[in-house]
C-alpha cells in the first residue's frame, strides 16, 4: 500500500524505523537512509525480518537525493533529518514527484531562526505538481498541533488562550546531554521568548519568564516561557486565539551548564578560526557531548507534554487540558530509544498511515491543525502514545 523513505538515523529515525515496520498492512516497501549507513545497517539489522532496506545519501545535496528517490521512488519522504536540510530535500521531493512529512521547521544554519516561511513559500509549487508537504508532525510541534484541532473541532465553539506545556521530568544520569541533536536543543532553548498576545508577538529575554505547573504523575517543575515554531501556525490557523505561548522545563543544572556553555563562547553558530582549521563552537559541542541516541538505556523517569486551553463552549467559559505521559524506561523496552525521540518518532510514523491512507493528502503545503484530527488522535491511543482529558479545572495560567 505504501512505499516510504525515511531520512535520518539519529534517536527519532531509530523510532520511526520501528513503528513502520510494526505498520506492514501500511508500508510495504520501507528503506532508512542518512549520511552513514552503518547506522541504518545497525538499525535494521536490529528490527530484522528483512523489512528494511538501507541507503547513504547526503540530504545537503539535492542531486544525491534526486538519485536515490529516482532509484527506490518512494510514495513519500519522512524526513528526521536536520532542520537545514528540510529545503534540499522538499527541492528533491518536487523534482522526482515525491510527497513529503517532516517533524521540525527549516532553519538556517547560520541564524536560530524558527520560521515556516521558507516552507510556506513551497505551497504553489506542491500544489501545482499535484503534491502533499505535511510540516511539524513530531510532537511539539504535531501532536501539539492535532491536540489543539481536536479542542477546537470537539470542545470549542472560542478558544481564547493556549499554553502548550513541555516537561520531561527523566534523568538520563548524565551530567549535561540534550534529549535530541544538540546543537539544534542548544539553539533552540537559549533564543529569546516570544509569545502570542491580542494580535502580535511579544518579545522576552531567554527564560526571563517562568513559574512552577503541575504535571500530571510528576508534580510541580519550574517551567520556562520559550519560543516555539507550532504558535507560528497555530494562531494563523486559530485566529481567535488572544494569547498562546509555550513552556518548557528545565532542571537547574541544566541551566547552569547551559549559561556556562554561552559564557565561554561555546554556544557560538558563527565560524571560528582554530590550528587553521574553520570550526563552529556549537559543532564541535556536540561531538564531545553525549549522543542523545545513546541516552535510552539508563533514563528513568517520564514526559508529560500537553495543551491547556481556555475559551468558550454554549456561551460558557471552559478550561480544557488535554496531554500525554511518556515512559523514558517503557520506549526504550519498545524501540531502544528514549522518551524524547519517542513522543517525535511515533507521531511523524501516524502522519505517514495519515496520507497512506488517503486521510491526510491534498495537494500542497499544510501544517498538520490543517487536517482532520480525528483519525490521527485514534491511532495515538494505538501505537503508543495515549492521550488523556480534563475539562474545567484549574489550569493554573
Amino acid at each position: 500500500m505504501g512505499r516510504v523513505l525515511i531520512i535520518g538515523a539519529g534517536g527519532v529515525g531509530t523510532v520511526v524505523a520501528h513503528k513502520v515496520a510494526q505498520n506492514k498492512d501500511v508500508f510495504t516497501d520501507i528503506m532508512l537512509a542518512s549520511r552513514t549507513k552503518s547506522k541504518c545497517d545497525a538499525i535494521a539489522e536490529k528490527i530484522g525480518g528483512g523489512l528494511i532496506k538501507t541507503a547513504q545519501v547526503d540530504a545537503d545535496n539535492v542531486e544525491d537525493l534526486k538519485a536515490l528517490f529516482n532509484s527506490f521512488k518512494p510514495e513519500l519522504v519522512i524526513n528526521v533529518a536536520l532542520p537545514y536540510q528540510d529545503l534540499t530535500i522538499m527541492d528533491a521531493c518536487l523534482a522526482c514527484g515525491v510527497n513529503y512529512l517532516d517533524t521540525a521547521n527549516y532553519e538556517p544554519k547560520d541564524e536560530a531562526k524558527y520560521e515556516y516561511k521558507w516552507q510556506w513559500a513551497y505551497q504553489d509549487r506542491f500544489r501545482e505538481a499535484g503534491l502533499t508537504a505535511i510540516l511539524g508532525c513530531g510532537f511539539d510541534p504535531g501532536v501539539t498541533s492535532v491536540f489543539t484541532a481536536y479542542a477546537a473541532k470537539h470542545h470549542f465553539d472560542e478558544m481564547h488562550t493556549l499554553d502548550i506545556v513541555d516537561c520531561n521530568a527523566g534523568d538520563h544520569g548524565k551530567a549535561f546531554a540534550t534529549n535530541f541533536n544538540p546543537e539544534i536543543n542548544i539553539r533552540e532553548v537559549t533564543q529569546k521568548g516570544k509569545y502570542w498576545k491580542d494580535g502580535k508577538w511579544v518579545e522576552t529575554e531567554p527564560h526571563e519568564i517562568h513559574m512552577p505547573l503541575n504535571y500530571p504523575n510528576i508534580g510541580p517543575k519550574e517551567s520556562y516561557l520559550i519560543y516555539h515554531e507550532e504558535l507560528e501556525s497555530l494562531v494563523k490557523n486559530f485566529p481567535t486565539l488572544k494569547q498562546a505561548r509555550f513552556w518548557m522545563t528545565f532542571g537547574q543544572e541544566y541551566l547552569t551548564h547551559l549559561r556556562v556553555i554561552q559564557n565561554i563562547g561555546m554556544a557560538r553558530i558563527d565560524p571560528i578560526i582554530y590550528n587553521g582549521v574553520e570550526i563552529v563552537p556549537i559543532q564541535f559541542l556536540k561531538a564531545v557531548l553525549p549522543d542523545p541516541g545513546e541516552l535510552g538505556e539508563n533514563y528513568t523517569g517520564e514526559t508529560s507534554i500537553g495543551c491547556r486551553i481556555r475559551g468558550v463552549k454554549d456561551g460558557k467559559e471552559r478550561t480544557y487540558y488535554i496531554y500525554n505521559n511518556c515512559s523514558h524506561r517503557a520506549a526504550y523496552e519498545e524501540t531502544g530509544a528514549q522518551g524524547v525521540s519517542y513522543t517525535t518518532g511515533v507521531p511523524a510514523t501516524i502522519g505517514a498511515m495519515m496520507f497512506m491512507k488517503g486521510l491526510w493528502r491534498k495537494p500542497g503545503v499544510f501544517n498538520v491543525e490543517e487536517f482532520n484530527p480525528d483519525p490521527f488522535m485514534e491511532q495515538l491511543n494505538k501505537q503508543g502514545l495515549p492521550w488523556h482529558e480534563l475539562f474545567d479545572i484549574d489550569i493554573e495560567l
